[in-house]
Order: structure tokens, then sequence, then C-alpha cells
């Protein structure tokens, strides 16, 4: 399906003045610097476009969740200077967002030159959608274009109010985000399989039943896992897991054994995991292997496995999925055309003491191998959300996969079919 709403290519932006919403909500080490400036990046084509167009430029964006209209640790100061190196231009840095100085820099800007203002954040009207604020911010230009994907989910005053003061249109990254993943929920190229990982399955409760829906496999793994294998009478030990979720995750298996019993469908649970008594680089692990039993018969034979071996201590928590499962969910992919990933399968944070992979990252790490082709068959590859993307970025994978998405909670609601009020209050085609 066609992006349904106008874009920059579809109105006359000729030697305009354009309102550009971005979403600049980046990394900041310590000392103030940009630790990933993947966003920014991904940002430079719709400004290069409205350059071409002789556009004088306003940019508006977030950064983090201010503690006071003070808070320098949120300032857009340090992606001004980015911005500016990777575009190789000056980018001139507004001290507030509104307000007359704002409003005087914005209308002595030339054609082709760029503002960036400083972080919406700081005022509280701004995720309270306040008419007021936007008007002011929509008073600084002639056309408003949203190409911020990562906060379209939202309606505030930058996504949803300014839309009523300015002509309103999308970005080249946001129809881009838009087509790619509304693409691959409705026509994927099949058999269709879906990776998703995450804490909670409350928080996942809307994609998990579309994909239930629509996928051919469906492969869970991380915390979330764990209410899952509480509600089958698995023992997870002190392992993250959601007690209120449990009747969720009840509801989900037998929605899943329902669509099995129909055709061809798999829900896949976790049969092993790496435990460990603490998240601790130097822990000790173990593999426990409650449902295959394999790799409890292999390590122990010609002995019986001891119990122990099939069971979660009461002081150990399961921080990644095992091999058997690795290799499950990697072998699965080998006939999968589409993969769409959601969510680390462990504590990926967690450094190694030998080695590139951390002592819970393996499972992550198999099934990423297995995306990228490593095992002979690469698929049509999709990556959201957070800790997904912050994990392609670190490993330096990004150009690996055919799309890793800019937006967490945006492109989760746009694969749960819901409507982003961001993308709906722009104009029509």
């Amino acid at each position: 399906m066609a992006f349904s709403r106008k874009t920059i290519r579809d109105i006359d932006l000729k030697g305009k003045r354009v309102l550009l919403r971005a979403d600049y909500n980046v990394p900041i080490g310590a000392k103030g610097e940009i630790t990933d400036d993947y966003r920014i990046k991904k940002s430079l084509p719709t400004i290069q476009y409205l350059l071409e167009q002789k556009c004088s430029i306003i940019i508006c964006s977030h950064l983090g969740r201010p503690e006071t209209p003070n808070d320098l640790s949120c300032t857009l100061k340090p992606v001004a200077k980015r911005l500016g190196q990777l575009l190789k231009r000056e980018v001139q840095f507004a001290n507030d967002c509104i307000g007359k100085e704002t409003e005087a820099a914005a209308q002595a800007l030339q054609p082709g030159k760029i503002l960036l203002l400083e972080n919406l954040r700081y005022y509280e009207a701004e995720e309270k959608n306040d008419k007021e604020f936007a008007k002011q911010l929509a008073g600084l230009a002639e056309i408003f274009v949203q190409d911020g994907f990562g906060v379209v989910h939202r309606a505030h005053a930058s996504t949803e109010a300014v839309t009523q003061f300015l002509p309103s249109v999308a970005g080249l990254l946001l129809e881009n985000e838009v087509d790619i993943i509304t693409d691959v929920m409705e026509n994927p190229k099949r058999p269709f399989m879906a990776i998703v990982g995450g804490a909670k399955i409350s928080d996942k409760i809307d994609i998990l039943n579309r994909l239930i829906d629509i996928a051919d496999v469906v492969a869970v793994g991380g915390a979330m896992a764990n209410t899952f294998l509480l509600a089958e009478g698995i023992e997870v030990g002190k392992s993250k897991a959601e007690q209120e979720d449990l009747p969720l995750a009840k509801e989900i298996i037998e929605k899943a054994k329902s669509r099995s019993n129909k055709g061809h469908f798999i829900f896949y649970l976790p049969q092993d995991g790496v435990v460990a008594k603490s998240l601790d680089k130097n822990a000790q692990t173990r593999i426990v292997d409650w449902d295959a039993h394999i790799i409890a018969e292999v390590e122990n034979y010609p002995k019986r496995p001891p119990r122990e071996s099939g069971l979660v201590a009461e002081d150990e928590m399961i921080l990644d999925i095992g091999p058997f499962s690795g290799a499950f969910i990697a072998g699965s992919m080998q006939l999968a055309n589409t993969v769409i990933w959601n969510g680390a399968m462990g504590v990926t944070e967690t450094p190694s003491l030998n080695g590139p992979v951390g002592p819970f990252a393996h499972g992550t790490d198999s099934i990423v191998d297995a995306m990228l082709g490593e095992y002979g068959h690469k698929p049509f590859t999709v990556a959201g959300g957070g800790d997904t993307v912050g994990y392609i970025e670190d490993h330096k994978l990004v150009n690996q996969f055919n799309h890793v998405s800019t937006g967490g909670g945006a492109s989760m609601e746009l694969m749960s079919g819901k409507k982003l009020p961001g993308v709906e209050a722009l104009l029509d085609k």
C-alpha cells in the first residue's frame, strides 16, 4: 500500500520557510558527545531535498527527558554541530524553540540556511499537545514537514497540534518508514517469520496478536519468554517475569494453539536457556534444558542427566535463550523469506571477559547471523525497537539489514496495525 499522505514531493516548496520536525533523540556521552548519529544521518535526504528547493530550514526536535528547563544534559547543541559536519555547511543554533529571539532568527534565515531549535521538551506544553505552544512553533514558518518517525505515534504539539496551523506534509524518511513497515506486514514474501523479545508481554500484546494472525512463525525470547514459560508450568527461578501478565500469556498461547490447529503455524518458546545467579560478567553460567533434554543427555552420557539439568534453581535467572533454542530459530529462518525482529533474546548489555560476544548475548548473536545469511540463506530483514537497533548499531551491522527503523514505539504501533496520530494529521493525497 502506497503512502497515503502528501510528501515534500507533492507541494511547491521553492523558497519557502519550512519547519522540519526531526527525531534527534540521540544518545549523548558523559562529555556531551554524540555516541550514535544514526538518526541524524537518516534525516539527511529530506534536508538535502529542501536545500535543493532553496528553502530556509528551521528544525525542531526533542532530546531525552529534561528534569528541569535548564537540564544541559538534554541540549541539542551537540546535534547542531554534528549535523553541520555531516552536511558540510553551517547549522545555526537557537537557544530556545519559541520566543522573540527565536522568531527573529527564523525570520532572518536566508534560503539555503539551516537553524536548529533548542529541545522542545524543555516545555511541558510539547507533550501536552498544547495548541498555543504549537501556534508559536508554526509562526516560525510557512510549511510544516514531519520527518520524525520516532515520535509520530504520539499526539504532541510538534506532531499533531502544529498541523492545525500550517500546511503539513511528510518528509522522505517518514514516507520510507511507513511504506516499508506497512508493506512487510500486509504483503510479506512468505514464509514470514517474526522474532519478538523484550521484557513485558503487556507492551507487545497488540503486535503478538497481529503476528499470530498473519505470520507463519513467531519466536519469542528475552525476559518476556519467562512469563510464557511460567504460564506453561516451567519454573524460572528468580528470572525477570511479570506475574500480572500470566493471564495474557495463557490467552496468547491458546490463540497460537488454535491457529496451529487450523494450518501451518509455529509459535515457538525457548526450550533451553543460559542461567546464572547474577548479571555480573564474572558470573558462572550453565545451560538448563527444561524441554528438549538433548543437551543434558549429551553432556552427561553415559550417565542419566541429573534432575537439576532440567530445572532453573530458585537463586538462578534465565538470561539468554540456550543453544538448542538459538539453533531452532536460526534453522527456521533458513526457510523464511521475510523476517521482522523486535527485541533481543537475552541480556546483551553484559560485556564479555573473552571474545566479542557477552555471556548472555550468544542467542541474539546466533539469530543475527541467520538473518544476515551466515548459514546460507538471507531473508528480507526489518528490525525495530530501541534495544534491537542499539545492538545492530553497536555491532556496526546497520547496512547489512534491509531496513533498520529509526522509531521503536512508532514501528511497534504501525506493525500492530494502529493509526499514527502524527501521520494522520498530515495532508491527504
